[in-house]
């Protein structure tokens, strides 16, 4: 693997969204792990050909759905049962039956935060800058045009090999993009 200092990666730029499918599955087959396409509109099938099968998304609001419910019905316990324990007409302290909507409340809430704030970290959210922007063909991609960007950190990435099977994938021009 050959240094790129200054380099981000290589941008290709098509004329559709099957071309950018097809090239996304040829840049994923032939070893490259490393890139992002860029469209105007959500491609059906672009995630699988560029290799993204999975997320951690569900996973973490499942972890934040448990600790809302764990953390609502353990501050209930808290406040009824040992803070201030009030014995109501002869019933249990540990009344459970009727922490269940605060329990129930904050399990929404803290799954419906994490979902929100984890989507912004694995997007890599707010992002004012991006390298990208200094190709200037790039602003065509929220209108009309679709792109694929192999950056220059993958471990299969060199400059010229990879400039030539871009190139291969008759793309309408490819630009390199500098850091």
């Amino acid at each position: 693997m050959e240094t790129n200092p200054g380099l981000y990666g290589l941008a290709a730029e098509f004329d559709s969204p099957t071309a950018l499918v097809q090239a996304a599955r040829l840049a994923h087959e032939a070893g490259y792990r490393r890139m992002d396409a860029y469209s105007p509109f959500p491609v059906e099938g672009l995630p699988e050909a560029l290799g993204f099968h999975r997320t951690k998304m569900p996973m973490l609001i499942l972890i934040g759905g448990i600790t809302g419910a764990l953390s609502g019905f353990a501050l209930q316990y808290y406040c009824a049962v040992i803070s201030y324990p009030i014995n109501v007409a002869g019933r249990p302290l540990n009344s459970w039956p009727s922490w269940i909507p605060v329990t129930f409340e904050l399990t929404v809430l803290i799954a419906s935060l994490t979902a929100v704030f984890g989507l912004l970290a694995l997007c890599g959210l707010p992002m004012p800058y991006h390298p990208l922007f200094h190709v200037p063909r790039f602003s065509r991609a929220t209108r009309d045009s679709f792109f694929l960007c192999i950056e220059a950190t993958d471990p299969r990435f060199e400059r010229a090999a990879t400039k030539d099977f871009l190139t291969g994938l008759n793309p309408r021009e490819v630009s390199e993009v500098p850091q």
